[in-house]
């Protein structure tokens, strides 16, 4: 991945921040200088932060899940829009409706309507009714689309939110947080990156800045996209030529019979073993090594982000099956310790979720996440 230069984000315009009367002292850390009574954000800090979130996005993005995109700015909409349309991510570009993800099942039946529409002009129901029915049915799919169409492949909630202007989209910030959802997000001056899990310091008004970095960020989840695809190809391919090996037949070959000899001697008595040289560390190493399980994805589980994947791993629960087995108030207190930030998160409903993903049940898995809100009974 090529990484943006300090110069190309210069060029663009995003160290410009808001008027320093108008600032959030949160955004301290990121502030450079004051010129003309404006903040000027440090673009060094700036390419640091975008680096972090482009990692994290690209692992959410090779996991399976999708990112959410929100900005109803009129200056980022249709730019958020493209960027998110080319790597077939959900996007949020008109009004928020509100309860996306903390009444997301009502979201899903408007919807179902949707698609329930089309059908009804596929089969030819549509053309049944009305004049005035079929005008209001027209209304009520063209309104659905608007608001709803760009979320339609969205089956269950997001495994990531991507924010343009935090202080706007107050509302989908504020149902993200009671969800566990990670919040990515373009943070001006005037806002506050405590609300945010991964923030980049930017000028989140003027358009060539929210193009320049919504295209890292897209190129980032392309990468993402792209190894997951690489890595099921792979494991089709292995699969194929599993089935294609020609199996080839043994014969045994029978041994000769030979007589037995009977030895009349008695057997040496053995008083003592042997005295063997055994390297304890060596032998210890070996063991654990063997006994090392490769961790599995737990942001699969709903309510666990990146970095309460990490801090599980770090504290040993490394696989579904430790995570199934494990004590709700136990991971409670390994993700405080870990970050305060992540003292919020509800982890009642992880163990569950984790034996179904052990078990291999996804599609019980998916259909409960579906069902349940934010992972949460």
């Amino acid at each position: 991945m090529a990484r943006v230069e300090v110069k190309q984000l210069l060029e663009a315009g995003v160290h410009f921040g808001h008027l320093t009367r108008k600032w959030n002292p949160n955004m301290a850390p990121y502030i450079y200088m004051e010129r003309n009574g404006i903040h000027v954000i440090n673009l060094y800090k700036t390419v640091a932060k975008l680096d972090e979130t482009n990692e994290a996005l690209k692992k959410i993005a090779a996991s399976g899940r999708k990112i959410l995109f929100v900005a109803t700015k009129k200056q980022a909409k249709d730019i958020v829009a493209e960027k998110a349309a080319n790597v077939n991510m959900p996007y949020i570009t008109e009004r928020w409706p509100g309860g996306m993800l903390t009444n997301f099942v009502t979201i899903r039946k408007a919807v179902k309507k949707m698609a329930s529409i089309d059908r009804m002009k596929k089969d030819g129901t549509f053309l049944t009714l009305s004049k005035k029915e079929r005008l209001q049915v027209d209304r009520l799919r063209a309104k659905l689309e608007k608001n709803l169409g760009s979320i339609s492949e969205m089956t269950r909630l997001p495994g990531a939110l991507f924010i343009v202007d935090t202080m706007r989209e107050h509302i989908a910030v504020k149902e993200a947080q009671k969800l566990n959802i990670p919040i990515f997000a373009m943070v001006d001056t005037n806002c506050d990156p405590r609300d945010v899990d991964y923030l980049i310091p930017s000028n989140d008004d003027a358009s060539k800045s929210i193009d320049i970095i919504m295209t890292e960020v897209t190129n980032a989840v392309a990468e993402g996209l792209a190894e997951r695809k690489a890595e099921k190809g792979d494991s089709e391919g292995k699969s194929d030529k599993k089935d294609k090996a020609p199996k080839k037949k043994v014969t045994a070959e029978k041994p000769t019979p030979t007589p037995a000899k009977v030895d009349t001697k008695p057997a040496p008595v053995v008083d003592k073993v042997p005295n063997v040289e055994v390297n304890v560390e060596a032998t210890k190493e070996a063991v654990a090594a063997d006994a090392k399980v490769e961790a599995d994805d737990l942001t699969k589980v709903e309510g666990i982000g990146p970095k309460a994947a990490e801090a599980l791993v770090a504290a040993g629960i490394a696989t579904y099956a430790d995570l199934s087995e494990g004590d709700a108030e136990k991971i409670k207190e390994i993700l405080t310790e870990a970050s305060s930030r992540m003292a919020h998160l509800d982890p009642t409903s992880w163990p569950k979720q984790a034996k179904m993903a052990a078990e291999g049940k996804w599609d019980e898995l998916k259909e409960w996440q579906d069902n349940v809100k934010g992972g949460v009974e």
